[in-house]
């Protein structure tokens, strides 16, 4: 990193800082140049030095919405033209982590914003990237924590940095906090600039060793050779020896040989004593406790034009070569890859790889077995959505089978794309690529009594995003093209409804002056009001009708085909009460994918139990970030012994209510470190590691958990 300090005292102007590298402001001592602003924050005390000699001055901000310090030149602006990165010595004085906001204002209203979350410790260089960027840039959903050791210096990169600034005209530089509760000291000391921001690579490089794992953490499970990867299986194994035995008191299926129900030789659904319960074929209740994506083929992260996170990867030849490979995650109507870089070109999977050290050309197999031993040793009793079919045919758990929807049919936006916009049920190619994906889900399983349902398609857009998400399906149908057969099929209604453009003009509340008006695309949809209860209404039967259509063909294609087995609704992520209502009318089973301490905190139990259907949670997880991966997940707490705790909160919680049946997790393996290929998402959140040893403290609360809710 280059960079040429300024002498102490220099006016900061324009007219003297000419975009090259130096000192901006030292705020341990009394700059000139600068003028020191604040609100609600205190220089206390006289200048300080820590251990290496670096000058700091203490600033307590006090408890206020907003405290800030704001540093501005006392002329003009500064010019950081050709500048890449502004760095500050600072420390956190408090003996916990406190959030600073940093930001950069221009003459033009244009500004920068970074925060930094600086833990407890020793001084330190935090550095801000002069523009916009992330660790969605580098290709992964979080970026690795903070600060780092670079060559004995602590070093704490902005990761994340919003906004733009133009650089020749910068006014200000503020430092602030989010409404402190109480005071909060921290130590600041120089700023200046460098002319590249370099760092930002550095806090990225060589974070990954050659087994798949964060090189600067350390936790039990870690590995640091071939032979301690090996020896790790072999302890393991033998202690699973000791775990697996006769299964008491439940039937070949895990049903509750204590609870019996009707037979039918399939798994069914059956309420009894007020409440919903899943029947094993054999006719005993059975609450179902899932994995999902139970494979070893969705570890895959993107190494092209990333080779420098990586150490000592593995090199292209055999028997290497067999897991690397080539995909492109691009989607522009993906909201999930939105602002992911490195998201295509050659991968490599580091689990595979890892799969191999340990069992070599037999690894597949040996993994499988190994893989059914655990879940049935912690006390799982299904295979979640997504996992490897070859689980099913060894009929030793329940499984599920995952049925996507796909071919080329129109769709509708709702607002919310996050895995793309809704298939248009109306448009009849929809219907055709429904009895195409049945007839190829069905054909091999129909007659398989371990098979315990399908899905249809996952978390589909069916709202829409902020307080009028509800109608965002509604009004993206009209939205769209006058092609469309949603928004034709929606036309259609509304005319025999109002019969006239003008009937629908007045109670809407809007100007129409035909019917034709209505295939404009991008129609401005009115957004319901209350001085306009039409609107609401019809957007609502729109969306049961929408709904409507989607599941019944679903259904009925899937009666036809598979007469025997459960539809298990579409996992909703986002939904709307109409669809909701349309799924318990066609399907067996809704199904939800909740991010929640306990699910009645996601789902609307009481609606649900006035509809009075049996309800599946198809994901859910508690994430932390100590065991290499940089993300917490979508619901995280602090360590690995929290995420035991949470396990048991959630599954007791599903398990107390009285239309839950089961609860599937999210997901089996830790997602790698440098983000999955899909969309970057890099979350501890598995019950195995990369290198495929369990993470123990989190599997012993889990079967736990499970042997208490299973018996």
């Amino acid at each position: 990193m280059k960079r040429t300090a300024l002498c102490m005292g220099m006016i900061l102007g324009l007219s003297s800082f000419d975009g090259t590298a130096g000192e901006v402001a030292n705020l341990a001592s009394a700059s000139t140049g600068v003028q020191i602003q604040t609100q609600h924050v205190q220089r206390v005390g006289q200048m300080e030095h820590d251990a290496r000699g670096t000058q700091l001055g203490r600033y307590a901000f006090q408890p206020s919405p907003q405290p800030q310090l704001a540093v501005t030149p006392s002329t003009g602006a500064w010019n950081f033209s050709g500048q890449g990165a502004l760095q500050i010595q600072v420390q956190n004085a408090m003996p916990w982590a406190i959030t600073l906001d940093v930001d950069l204002e221009d003459n033009h209203g244009g500004h920068l914003h970074a925060v930094l979350g600086l833990p407890a410790g020793p001084e330190q260089t935090a550095i801000i990237p002069l523009h916009a960027t992330s660790s969605r840039a580098q290709g992964m959903q979080v970026g690795p924590p903070m600060p780092f050791d670079d060559h004995g210096r602590p070093v704490f990169v902005a990761i994340t940095v919003e906004g733009s600034i133009d650089l020749a005209q910068v006014r200000a530089i503020r430092f602030s906090m989010p409404a402190p509760q109480a005071a909060q000291q921290v130590l600041l000391g120089k700023m200046d600039t460098v002319a590249d921001d370099n760092a930002m690579q550095d806090a990225y490089r060589g974070i990954v060793d050659q087994w798949g794992q964060f090189t600067r953490g350390k936790w039990p499970e870690k590995i640091d050779s071939d032979a301690a990867l090996r020896n790790a299986h072999r302890q393991e194994s033998q202690h699973l020896e000791t775990q697996l035995g006769a299964r008491r008191g439940l039937d070949t299926y895990g049903g509750r040989e204590s609870l019996a129900l009707t037979r039918t030789g399939w798994f069914h659904t059956q309420k009894a004593n007020g409440r919903w319960q899943l029947v094993t074929p054999d006719g005993h209740a059975f609450f179902s406790l899932g994995v999902d994506t139970v494979t070893a083929d969705d570890t895959r992260t993107y190494v092209e034009g990333r080779e420098f996170m990586f150490v000592d990867l593995p090199p292209d030849r055999a028997p290497w070569s067999a897991f690397y490979g080539s995909s492109d995650s691009r989607d522009p109507q993906r909201l999930a890859s939105s602002g992911i870089g490195g998201n295509h070109g050659r991968w490599f999977d580091f689990y595979a790889a890892n799969l191999y050290r340990i069992d070599g050309d037999g690894r597949r197999a040996a993994w499988r077995t190994r893989t059914m031993d655990r879940l049935q040793a912690w006390g799982f009793n299904t295979l979640g959505n997504w996992s490897d079919d070859a689980f099913g045919k060894m009929h030793r758990l329940a499984y599920t089978k995952s049925m996507p929807i796909d071919g080329d049919f129109g769709n509708v936006s709702s607002g919310y794309d996050y895995w793309g916009r809704m298939p248009d049920p109306f448009d009849p190619r929809f219907a055709q690529a429904v009895e195409k994906a049945v007839t190829n889900a069905t054909a091999a399983l129909r007659d398989d009594p371990w098979l315990l349902g399908y899905f249809a398609d996952n978390e589909l857009a069916w709202a829409g995003q902020g307080p009028q998400g509800r109608w965002g399906l509604a009004m993206g149908t009209l939205r769209g093209e006058a092609r469309s057969d949603a928004k034709q099929a929606f036309i259609a209604a509304l005319k025999k409804k109002y019969g006239t453009a003008s009937k629908l003009a007045a109670a809407w509340g809007i100007a129409l002056a035909d019917w034709s008006a209505l295939d404009a695309a991008n129609f401005p949809a009115p957004e319901p009001n209350e001085a306009h209860p039409a609107i609401a209404e019809d957007y609502s039967a729109w969306l049961r009708r929408y709904a409507d259509q989607y599941f019944s063909l679903v259904a009925a294609a899937l009666h036809r085909h598979d007469p025997h087995h459960l539809f298990l609704g579409g996992r909703f992520a986002v939904n709307t009460p109409e669809a909701v209502a349309a799924c318990a009318q066609y399907c067996d089973v809704i199904s939800f994918n909740t991010y929640t301490d306990v699910p009645q905190h996601g789902v609307d139990m009481d609606a649900l139990h006035k509809l009075d259907k049996p309800v599946l949670i198809t994901e859910f997880h508690f994430g932390s970030n100590d065991r290499g991966p940089f993300g917490k997940g979508v619901v995280s707490v602090w360590n690995e012994q929290q995420r035991g705790e949470a396990y048991a909160r959630f599954v007791h919680a599903a398990a107390s209510d009285r239309s839950i049946v089961g609860t599937h997790w999210f997901e089996y393996v830790d997602q790698p470190v440098t983000g999955r290929v899909l969309d970057g998402e890099n979350s501890h959140i598995g019950l195995v590691g990369i290198t495929d040893i369990p993470f123990g403290t989190f599997v012993d609360a889990v079967r736990s958990t499970n042997a208490e809710v299973s018996h």
